[in-house]
């Protein structure tokens, strides 16, 4: 993959007012209107990739649902886990990105106070630029900036970054996503057919 280029912060990169990111309610989803979140698993000796497609931010349910596997998995490097997870991400999403504006990952796009770029953004500089990227963290990482989602009557929050919209704007439509639960229930659900498939 190319050297990741220096990527501005979150907050300077929003989508521009007549995108259509912004605008849910079209009443059927046109191409580039659909949303998908993405999780990945392993086995032994291969990687399993989940993706959901829909297209309101308060969906219950995916449109669609596509899964992949890829061997052999690259080696888990510490301060690198996106070496390890790209690939498989990206065996999933380049069958569907001119059909997709938003990327939601299990993770951070930006790490720490300087901001160095997460899975998020190397997932956003490998789709070259064509779909935004939230990642949605379930732990704190140290020193990151981040905006905290506390959902229904859950006490702890999820940590939003993003890129390719405002992190405000992510944090936003996590929070509006379907389901009482801490997770959203395609995040969940993404995670799960990621595991069981």
């Amino acid at each position: 993959m190319p050297r990741l280029h220096a990527l501005p912060a979150p907050c300077d990169r929003p989508i521009a007012p007549d995108s259509e990111t912004d605008h849910d309610d079209a009443t059927e989803p046109r191409a580039q209107h659909l949303k998908a979140c993405v999780d990945v698993s392993y086995r032994a000796g291969e990687a399993v990739s989940a993706c959901l497609l829909f297209a309101r931010w308060q969906a219950d349910r995916p449109l669609r649902s596509l899964v992949e596997r890829t061997s052999p998995v690259a080696p888990y490097i510490p301060g690198q886990f996106y070496r390890r997870e790209l690939p498989p991400l990206l065996a999933t999403l380049r069958q569907v990105i001119t059909e997709v504006d938003v990327v939601i990952v299990d993770g951070y796009v930006w790490l720490g106070r300087e901001q160095r770029p997460g899975l998020g953004a190397h997932l956003y500089e490998a789709l070259d630029e064509r779909a935004a990227v939230i990642g949605v963290a379930k732990t704190t990482f140290h020193n990151t900036p981040a905006v905290e989602v506390r959902r229904d009557r859950s006490a702890r929050p999820l940590y939003v970054t993003a890129v390719g919209m405002t992190t405000e704007a992510a944090a936003r439509h996590i929070r509006e996503m379907h389901g009482s639960h801490r997770l959203p229930t395609l995040l969940r659900e993404v995670d799960q057919l990621s595991r069981r498939a």
